[in-house]
């Protein structure tokens, strides 16, 4: 191609107008005050994208290559970004390349040091109940995501959603986390989705063999846990477990029996103590007459999470207090094994004196985890506008469902997972998560209101324990979850002594000899609780209950 010259003496009048433009620049920039944001340390944004268009996403406006580190504050949490299809298309996308990291052992002490060390990742997810979540936030060791989306990617608005936003607002005005698996009461009752997942399992063909006993009473319960102990000791050659519940003290054996036994959260707009609750104290006692009996041991409340996946997937426990998202990968495989009727099914489980159903713990405005960004990123400007990416129906799509024509198509309009990935959901979830990483491989992000209009139909083995737990759901009841103080504040310090000491008191009220030393053990707990500054505890929750309903009535 023929370039056109430039003319010697238009040449130097340009050479002038250049030099006086530069320096009136310079004049600028030393008159204007320098601005709050972005960061020293952070990648200006480009002059061509200083004006941003809120009714589009900002990700567009820069693909080139970044590297972004992801905490995910779950040591189980196994899969890896960029060997997946989804992973490497989103990569190729946006630019984005994730360095994902899992703590190696308790989430809230690795980054209690990170934050020490002054040095934190990019991304952080974290459990919303953890206390390290507070610490992040008061420490000033994450961005307020509504200021970067300001700046950065004010679509941000648009898919973060105003009920999460002011869900999690602070008193400064300030959010600094988006949550995933977040529901609000509103949505639950038009949609019909609870997101409740817990339920009382039995394993199908013990429980139908025994005559499907009343589990619901005291003496029902002791009297399945006899025949299991006369008749069903053993399962192919190995001993049966007779009960198991998840998360041993803190969860199964408090928080989740006592909303299968429906214990109140309140009483006459009072934030209510549910551990004297008598139902509570009456299966408690239950539980002790059992090991007196020899009909459970203390397995469920020290076996490693490889002890419980093995005893899981060989179908060696008869009854378990357990959530049923858990079991999506088991009762499959067990289904189609040797002795199909081998998977569990959720039934009623232990209920109050009066018989009530069970209230189980919907989905709430809380989610799951809370992603934030850390003031240690290079790239602040990025992360907003990955997070605003993810959180939109478009990064929805690509993350849950990967690339349109390899993992789904578009059928009456509608994408669809492809008729081979379905089968494989069945069959081998482990290949479709590390090869594919498409569904929930990522869920880190995960809106269920957008991905749940894709997800497959689901097995009828899956879908009995999630209809069961759908009709215990109590609705209004996500409110009540998490109300207890996090973080270092006096009030938190004094629930963290007492959770601790609930978790050692616990067993020894189950392996108590006699009733009358369990209500010795138990009595001295409440003297320590007490002594620890119960009083406070419950002052703060009161306060927190009021705070959240004054959020809701918004």
């Amino acid at each position: 191609m023929k370039r056109n010259s430039i003319k010697p003496g238009l040449a130097a009048v340009l050479a002038v107008i250049l030099i006086l433009a530069m320096a009136a620049c310079s004049n600028s920039a030393n008159n204007e005050s320098a601005p709050t944001a972005p960061p020293a340390n952070s990648t200006q944004a480009p002059q061509n994208e200083s004006t941003l268009n809120p009714d589009e996403p900002a990700w567009a406006l820069d693909t080139s290559p970044v590297d972004l580190t992801w905490f995910v504050g779950a040591n189980w949490y196994a899969h890896s970004w960029g060997e997946s299809l989804a992973s490497k298309y989103i990569t190729e996308k946006t630019g984005v390349n994730i360095k994902l990291e899992v703590p190696s052992g308790e989430a809230n002490e690795q980054i209690t040091l990170m934050m020490t060390s002054g040095r934190l990742p990019d991304l952080i997810s974290m459990g919303s109940w953890e206390t390290a979540v507070k610490k992040l936030w008061e420490g000033d060791h994450v961005y307020a995501l509504n200021e970067l989306a300001e700046q950065y990617d004010p679509y941000f608005f648009k898919v973060a959603g105003d009920g999460t936003l002011k869900w999690y607002r602070q008193e400064n005005g300030n959010t600094y986390g988006v949550p995933n698996d977040s529901y609000s009461p509103n949505l639950m009752h038009e949609t019909g989705m609870t997101a409740a997942n817990q339920t009382f399992l039995v394993r199908k063909d013990l429980y139908e063999e025994m005559g499907s006993p009343d589990l619901s009473t005291p003496e029902g319960f002791l009297g399945a846990l006899q025949l299991i102990k006369d008749q069903y000791s053993e399962y192919k050659g190995q001993p049966i477990s007779p009960f198991f519940a998840q998360g041993n003290v803190p969860y199964g054996m408090t928080e989740y029996l006592q909303n299968l036994l429906a214990v109140p959260h309140e009483k006459e707009g009072s934030v209510y103590d549910r551990v004297t609750d008598p139902d509570y104290i009456a299966w408690l006692k239950t539980f002790r007459t059992a090991y007196e009996r020899g009909l459970i041991n203390v397995d469920f409340l020290v076996d490693s999470d490889t002890q419980v996946e093995e005893k899981t997937n060989n179908a060696r426990y008869f009854m378990m207090i357990r959530e049923w998202t858990g079991m999506t990968a088991v009762n499959p495989m067990l289904a189609a094994s040797g002795n199909p009727d081998s998977y569990y099914i959720a039934v009623d489980g232990p209920q109050n004196s009066k018989g009530d159903n069970a209230k189980l713990f919907p989905g709430n405005m809380d989610g799951w985890m809370v992603t934030m960004i850390s003031k240690s990123t290079e790239n602040p400007e990025r992360a907003i506008r990955f997070l605003t990416y993810l959180a939109s129906e478009e990064g929805q799509r690509d993350l849950f469902l990967g690339k349109e024509g390899e993992t789904w198509e578009a059928v009456d309009g509608k994408p669809q997972l492809k008729a081979e990935f379905v089968d494989l959901l069945g069959t081998d979830i482990e290949k479709l998560e590390k090869e594919f990483g498409i569904l929930d491989t990522y869920w880190m992000m995960r809106n269920p209101v957008i991905v749940n209009q894709w997800r497959p139909e689901k097995e009828p083995v899956i879908k009995q324990m999630e209809s069961f737990a759908n009709a215990q759901a109590d609705i209004d009841s996500g409110i009540y979850k998490g109300l207890d103080p996090l973080g270092d504040s006096d009030v938190a310090v004094a629930w963290s002594r007492i959770s601790q000491n609930w978790e050692e008191v616990l067993p020894e009220l189950i392996t108590a000899k006699d009733e009358a030393a369990f209500d010795k053990i138990f009595e001295s707990f409440l003297d320590r609780r007490d002594s620890y500054g119960f009083a406070q505890v419950m002052e703060y929750r009161q306060t927190e209950l009021d705070a959240r309903k004054a959020k809701m009535a918004e």
